[in-house]
This record gives structure tokens, sequence and C-alpha cells, in this order.
């Protein structure tokens, strides 16, 4: 609404009179001339494991209550055998995504596998991670929000890197392989995901091997107003790539998907210059799930099989994706009067309206999205010849129609009400007591292992 505007920005001007410095962050990507691609390229063969399964998982938001909450159910999961295997369903993990809280996790999985059950506890979960961060808006801090938030980024990058990513960068990721992780932020000028990944440092002509992790996970866990935006800069005109052909053919296309049509329009204004500094917040306000990224992944994707290779979609029988979910329930006392909610109650509110609003929609997209795709699979597998049979790897009585997709989602409401109401309390801080900690942690292993989702995978295999 009009006076909303003149309100904030009466605001904004006061707090400009009285001499209130601008809280911003610089840029940390740097630009790479030539060709993008070459360096950021991932071969297909490197998008799954080569067998019968695929497996991927996505965790919320909500700070050290989503980390802990996702970490018990990769817990449970190395506590899963693969039938006929002498490895975990840990270790068969192709792809994983995070949002904020979820995100850290996400990446520390992804940077150390296996070796992050023995010390992420230790290393994250039980630690203060806002040390030297303003945690409340009150008058001595007021100002800072107004003028972009009341933290810029140093602090919150530094101590993730001093505690837990030791300067590690996307480099990494290449090259310890699978499994394949998004980190997911927002970008608040375009209102759509930023996946820290190939196809936006292609569009802005950056190195993303050089992009520290730190940095992307801080990107996806800035909640407005607390932490100022974190910048990313594009730099135009400094590589030779041309776009993917489906960005332009998706943003000029009235029937493509809004998700996919929104996502294409930004990558285009990145590479065009349109959007010089791209501002990013927490990935929660526009996918607190996180499953975007597989979104748009497989609604971009020229073929019925991609983001596999042929001869993967063929060898496959087996799908499962499951959402971790953290995400806070309703809380507040205001609705017991006619005033309210004021203050701090209110812009907490607004995010958490915002976030939530997203959450079912990203969701509904994703699971029809996985469904198309099944459907386009079992179509082209059943449509191949003899010939192509034999080259992709199809074995003697193979079948192009067993291929089962599993798509669930975890989350406290699924335990016993007693049990969820106490979970729900936890605060989305990023410090919580031990045995706060302790208690989502075997809330996620019991969610998993009770999961009727999983199961049916397990039992399937």
């Amino acid at each position: 609404m009009k006076w909303v505007h003149l309100v904030l920005a009466a605001a904004t001007a006061s707090l400009a009179l009285v001499g209130c410095a601008s809280v911003y962050n610089m840029p940390v990507n740097v630009p790479v001339s030539g060709s993008v691609a070459e360096r950021l390229r991932i071969g297909s063969d490197d998008v799954a494991h080569a067998d019968e399964y695929l497996i991927g998982l996505s965790f919320s938001g909500g700070g050290t209550r989503a980390a802990a909450f996702s970490f018990g159910v990769l817990s449970e999961m190395d506590r899963s055998p693969v039938r006929g295997a002498s490895a975990s369903m840990l270790d068969r993990i192709d792809f994983i995504s995070g949002v904020s809280g979820g995100s850290v996790t996400a990446a520390y999985f992804g940077l150390k596998k296996r070796a992050a059950l023995s010390d992420f506890r230790e290393r994250f979960l039980l630690r203060n991670a806002e040390e030297g961060l303003q945690t409340t808006l009150s008058l001595s801090t007021v100002t800072k929000a107004f003028s972009g938030g009341i933290n810029d980024a140093t602090g919150f990058t530094n101590w993730l890197d001093a505690n837990l990513f030791e300067g590690a960068t996307f480099a990494q990721f290449r090259t310890i392989g699978r499994p394949r992780v998004l980190i997911n932020a927002s970008d608040i000028y375009n209102r759509v995901p930023f996946v820290f990944g190939q196809t936006a440092f292609s569009a802005i002509c950056s190195d993303l091997s050089t992009y520290p992790l730190s940095n992307a996970v801080a990107a996806s866990a800035a909640v407005p107003i607390a932490f100022a935006p974190m910048v990313v800069q594009a730099f135009p005109g400094s590589c030779n790539d041309p776009l993917p052909a489906w960005i332009k053919r998706a943003a000029s296309d009235r029937n493509a998907s809004p998700m996919l049509s929104a996502y294409a329009k930004a990558i285009t204004r990145y590479r065009e210059g349109a959007v010089p500094f791209i501002k990013l917040l927490d990935g929660g306000l526009v996918d607190n799930y996180g499953v975007s990224g597989f979104t748009i992944a497989r609604e971009s994707s020229e073929t019925p099989y991609g983001p596999l290779s042929p001869a993967q979609a063929v060898k496959l029988r087996r799908v499962m994706f499951l959402v971790v979910d953290a995400k806070i329930g309703v809380s507040g006392n205001w609705v017991n009067t006619v005033e309210g909610p004021s203050g701090v109650e209110l812009i907490k509110a607004t995010v958490d309206t915002t976030i939530d609003a997203s959450v079912g929609a990203s969701y509904t997209a994703f699971d029809r999205t996985m469904n198309d795709w099944r459907e386009s699979l079992v179509r082209w597998r059943c449509g191949l010849s003899a010939a192509d049979r034999a080259r992709y790897g199809a074995g003697p009585g193979w079948n192009c129609r067993d291929l089962k997709f599993f798509v669930g989602r975890l989350g406290f409401d699924q335990l016993d009400s007693s049990r969820a109401a106490v979970l729900e309390t936890i605060p989305t801080r990023f410090v919580l007591r031990p045995d706060q900690v302790d208690e989502l942690i075997a809330a996620g292993r019991d969610s998993l292992r009770m999961s009727p989702v999983f199961r049916a995978f397990a039992a399937s295999l």
C-alpha cells in the first residue's frame, strides 16, 4: 500500500538525518574471462551414482534447530544398510540441498561426508554461532536495522570459516564428488532462488570454484533485519559463454511454469548487466524447503531423462527424495487481544508468514515435477530400440516400467503430538542448549525410521 511506503521512506529519511551509517557487505566473488563453463563443468557421469538408486535430501531452514534435526536424519541413514551392498544409505546420497540452518549441515556433510558424523555435533551444534553478533532489535540497534541490517556478514561468515569450513571453497565440492550440494539463498530483487551453482555463476561470469562455502552458507542464513544482504557481483561481458538455450526459451514462453520463467528472466538480467549487484537474503524467503533447485534442474532439461545421463536413466529403478522440515509452528499471544502484533513481533510475524507461504508452493511444484519426470522416464525407456537398450546397458530381463519414486516430508508433526509440541518450542536461533540439540538429533533419527515413505523405499530395494 502506498502509505506503507511513505511511512518507511519517512523513517529511513529520519535515520539518515541523524547520521546513521549504511550497513552493507562487499562482494567477494571474482570475475572469470574466457569460458566459465569449462571451469565449472560437471560431467554427466557425476550427476548421480551409477547404480539403480537415486537418493536426494533437502534440509529446511530453522537455525541450529534445523541443522540438528537434519543431522539426526543423516545419522539414521548411516544405520540403514543398502541391501546387497556393504555401504549404508548415507554413502549412496546423490543430491543434498540446504536452506539457512539446513545449509550448514548440507555444506558440511558435502565437504566431509561420513566424517561429518563424528564431529559436527561438537564443532557446530553445541557451539554458539551467534558469538559477536547483535541478535536483538533494540534502541541501540534499530538504526542499523533501518540502514541495511543489524549485522553485516563478517561476524557470522568468519565464525563459520574459523570453526567449521576452514577456508573451503566450492572447488572442494567438485574435487570430492558426490553428493552434489545445493546451497540456496534468495535474490530479493528478482524474488527468485539463488542457487550457488554453475547456472548462476556462468551467467554472472564469475568463478564459483574460488567462492568460500562460509559466504554461501551465510547468505543462505541471512535473516532480514538481523543481517544486511549478502552481495554477489555480476561481471557481464567478461566471459564468452552463451546462456543455455532453455534460459531464453523459458523467459519468453508464456506457458512455462512461473518458477522456471521467473528464474530464467533473473538469469537473463544478470548476463545483460541489469543487476550488477545481486542482493541475497535467507533462502527461506522464496523456498524454505530448498527444492527449487531440483525443480528448476528438471524443468529446464531438454531431454526426458535429464539431469541424468541416458545410461543412468536406463539403470535407475528406485528414487527417493525426502524434505527434512524443521520450520517453526504458529506462536505468539497477540491473537488474544485486539492490539498487536507490534514492533519486533510484527517483523517476526511478517518474515514467518513470507517463509511459510513459500513452502506450500515450492513443495507442490516439486512433487508435480517428480511425478511428471517419472512418467517421462518410463515413456522414454519403453520407446528405446533394442540397439539403444544395449548401448545404454539394459541387461537381460530389464523392465522399462520398473521405476518407482518415493517423495515425502519428515517433520515434527509426524511424531507424537506431545513430543512435537516440545520440539516446536525450541527457538530457531544459532545457539541452543545441549539437551535441545540432542532431542532434535533423536527426533531426526526417529522421524526417518518411522517414515512410511522411507520404509517403503527400503523395502522396495
